[in-house]
């Protein structure tokens, strides 16, 4: 079944420990934790005390994204602070260091993740997908809640699955951009499993209803 991970990026940040229980209420899966530095993205938003304040709070796994410049310098301490899954940008570091960060978030027991940017090839991920137990697509330029759904990156999602599926069969797809109850079934037909809702949730007027609305089986 397809998994929903909330992201708190449109959260109430005043009364966050509240938002962060009804999302568990509402049947969410996972928690997503945008973790931004102002310099691989144009946007600063939270970093290693807020997500271990966060972890002690949330019934919820906490699915956490490294929107950080050469990621391989903190990932030890992200794991440490209470990442579920964690996930570093392809473009963010060398192939080398991008891998080594890969093994220590495996070694410390979290679930290793990778993201590409929107106009990132999906074959970008192929020198990794074995280390990896998620792979995440971006359909919005990363930095900023609130954006349109890219379409015309579902044939790169497509290309992904068919990835995923000759190569590392357990890993998740997961989409983070602009998903509705209208975009997730497009990206869900494409072949994504996981689906980070930010706006639409915490904008929705029945938050429980619009996370079963993702979930619904597909006609």
């Amino acid at each position: 079944m397809v998994k929903i991970a909330p992201s708190i990026l449109s959260a109430d940040f005043v009364n966050l420990e509240r938002d962060i229980t009804r999302a568990a209420a509402d049947r969410a899966d996972w928690l997503h934790v945008d973790v931004m530095d102002g310099l691989f993205v144009p946007n600063i938003s939270i970093g290693l005390p807020v997500v271990a304040a966060i972890k002690r709070v949330s019934p919820l796994p906490l699915d956490v994204h490294l929107m950080i410049d050469r990621p391989l310098r903190y990932v030890e301490r992200f794991c440490e602070a209470g990442a579920g899954l964690l996930t570093v940008h392809v473009e963010a570091d060398t192939e080398e260091n991008t891998r080594r960060a890969l093994s220590v978030i495996r070694e410390r027991g979290v679930i290793p993740a990778l993201c590409i940017k929107p106009k990132t090839p999906a074959e970008a991920v192929l020198p990794f997908l074995e280390q990896c137990g998620m792979i995440l697509m971006m359909t919005v330029e990363p930095g900023f809640g609130g954006q349109s759904f890219m379409r015309e990156l579902l044939p790169k999602l497509e290309q992904l699955r068919a990835y995923i599926d000759r190569y590392q069969p357990d890993c998740y797809l997961e989409v983070d951009g602009g998903i509705n109850e209208n975009t997730a079934l497009e990206v869900r037909r494409s072949g994504a499993n996981v689906l980070v809702a930010g706006s639409s949730y915490f904008g929705a007027p029945d938050r429980a209803a619009f996370v079963q609305a993702l979930k619904r089986e597909m006609p």
